[in-house]
């Protein structure tokens, strides 16, 4: 299947999640608010909130609990939490 991660079409295979589709695309983490540095995924499982992401338009959603869709658009959060204007 093929997600949309940052707007780039992107391979996904049925059942993986969110997390594991952005670990593959370079640039894609979230970054740190405080010094922009890149953070990646920890803990895998919803406990460490490392890999926010923005999931269908819904910000601060949890990357490593969701499953990817077909079509779905994945984008990187920068630090915690983006508010479109």
């Amino acid at each position: 299947m093929i997600v949309l991660v940052n707007g780039v079409e992107t391979p996904a295979w049925n059942g993986e999640t969110v997390a594991s589709v952005m670990l593959r695309v370079p640039g894609a983490g979230r970054s740190s608010p405080v010094s922009g540095a890149a953070r990646l995924p920890y803990c895998q499982m919803g406990v460490c909130f490392e890999c926010l992401a923005i999931v269908d338009g819904v910000a601060s959603t949890q990357g490593c609990l969701v499953p990817v869709k077909p079509g779905m658009r994945i984008e990187s959060q920068r630090g915690a939490r983006e508010i479109s204007q």
